[in-house]
């Protein structure tokens, strides 16, 4: 399944959507570059291109390895809160950020093969149901070129119960988001900034389109948050804040979440990482503009992400990093104090059923230091690991989570839970390699090569 199998996606492809044939080239009509393609030519994201007088997909199925992460990670705090995802990640992108954080998957002239896996809408499906996963991501690379896959995935996750979450820049066009709504459950938009000469220069594409298909969103009853990675010296000096808030205020309501998240140098833009001072600033310029929830994202400090009640004020969801702990929501997803409708949806439902460990056997031999700004790591599974259960210590504090491992899944995000904690003990049940890849920011997807290191249980 999940594996390179020999298989070349490049030779590889299917009939896609949303195109015509003029009698001369095959005009794309997924996103508003609509490319306009020859005989055998790709379009901007490389993975979509004219195969006779026919556009083709070919990263049907193609993506990077299936992992378990946080709906935090997406962005979204109002649905869910500490829900556990299964993010799934294509190759190609309709877009090219010069600060891109996951440019070697994004941009295909850059891609290592073996970064690419592969699966079947059936094969992502079951392993959320076999890890009692209720939500299926799509993310890290722009989803929106992953179209067919995305709609068909999405379509049998729902005939089985499981909900789906779109993160995404949202250059797309009118037509396919349409299709989008009708599948998926949750939209989290990466809002890059509010100046069109922005975009141009430094995502190549445009602002306008973006913005009408947020407020398509906005008209449905889909759920929506809205996200800005605050670049340095690229549209954190304030002014681009007073627009954002003022948009959002006017155009899709003052109760969509609007999350500002801290950028990490990346690709070809070297500038210094957002600054916390940067990010608290900017979050007091939204507030008073009249919007009525901001969050700060990768930033590992407390008071900075909670979610209080719109009533009275109490802490309804006390946030650090990824960490999620619902204090305040009753049985009724009502404020414990006040008794008023909590803003969050199903505030309740994203808690893990408790595992029984008790007649596991667990053997430790490695201690993973946090190291200034790396905060989460993925850890990726090697060899036999099927129903591996992983103990992680939070020290010095001492909380311990259990995580099992079902399936073909290889990959899980762990973070850092509170201010003093220093490293986290890895423990497993079963003899098992393990790398550790440090991720930058929450949306980053870490390919091996940043690996280091290795360890092995059981030595």
């Amino acid at each position: 399944m999940n594996s390179n199998e020999n298989r070349n996606w490049r030779n590889e492809s299917r009939k896609a959507q949303f195109w015509d044939f003029d009698g001369t080239k095959v005009n794309c009509h997924l996103c508003p570059r609509h490319c306009s393609l020859k005989e055998n030519q790709k379009g901007f994201c490389m993975v979509r291109g004219r195969v006779g007088n026919e556009l083709h997909t070919f990263n049907y199925g193609v993506s990077v390895q299936a992992t378990i992460e946080n709906i935090e990670t997406e962005a979204v705090n109002h649905y869910r809160p500490g829900a556990r995802i299964l993010s799934m990640g294509n190759i190609g992108c309709m877009m090219a950020c010069s600060y891109c954080q996951n440019w070697q998957t994004s941009q295909v002239k850059h891609l290592n093969d073996k970064n690419v896996h592969y699966y079947t809408p059936d094969d992502v499906v079951q392993l959320a149901i076999k890890n009692g996963i209720e939500i299926i991501s799509w993310t890290y690379n722009d989803p929106v070129v992953w179209q067919e896959f995305v709609v068909d995935t999405s379509k049998l996750a729902k005939k089985h119960g499981i909900k789906t979450l779109y993160k995404s820049a949202l250059y797309i066009e009118e037509a396919p988001l349409q299709e989008l709504i009708k599948v998926i459950d949750i939209f989290s938009v990466s809002l890059k900034g509010m100046k069109e000469e922005m975009y141009r220069k430094y995502t190549r594409g445009s602002l306008k389109p973006v913005l009408e298909r947020i407020k398509q969103i906005a008209k449905s009853d889909r759920h929506l948050e809205i996200s800005q990675l605050i670049v340095t010296d690229m549209n954190d000096d304030g002014e681009d804040a007073v627009r954002t808030a003022d948009w959002i205020f006017e155009n899709i309501g003052a109760d969509v979440p609007l999350h500002l998240v801290a950028y990490h140098p990346a690709f070809r833009y070297k500038k210094k990482r957002t600054s916390i001072d940067t990010l608290l600033k900017l979050r007091k310029i939204v507030l008073e503009r009249g919007l009525n929830y901001c969050y700060l994202g990768n930033v590992y400090a407390e008071e900075v992400s909670n979610t209080k009640c719109r009533k009275c004020s109490s802490t309804l969801v006390k946030r650090f990093g990824l960490t999620v702990d619902v204090v305040g929501v009753n049985a009724h997803n009502s404020c414990k104090k006040c008794g008023d409708t909590a803003i969050i949806k199903e505030a309740l439902k994203g808690k893990s059923s408790t595992l029984d460990v008790t007649n596991f056997t667990f053997i430790t031999n490695h201690e993973h230091s946090w190291d200034g700004e790396i905060n989460s790591v993925h850890i990726v599974m090697a060899d036999d690991h099927e129903g591996m259960v992983l103990k992680i210590e939070h020290l010095p504090n001492g909380k311990v989570e259990f995580i099992k491992i079902s399936g073909d899944l290889e990959r899980i995000i762990i973070s850092k839970r509170s201010e003093n904690e220093s490293m986290i003990r890895i423990s497993a049940d079963l003899d098992c390699n393990l790398n550790y890849l440090p991720v930058l920011d929450r949306a980053h997807f870490p390919v091996e090569e940043r690996s280091k290191s290795s360890h092995k249980y059981l030595n």
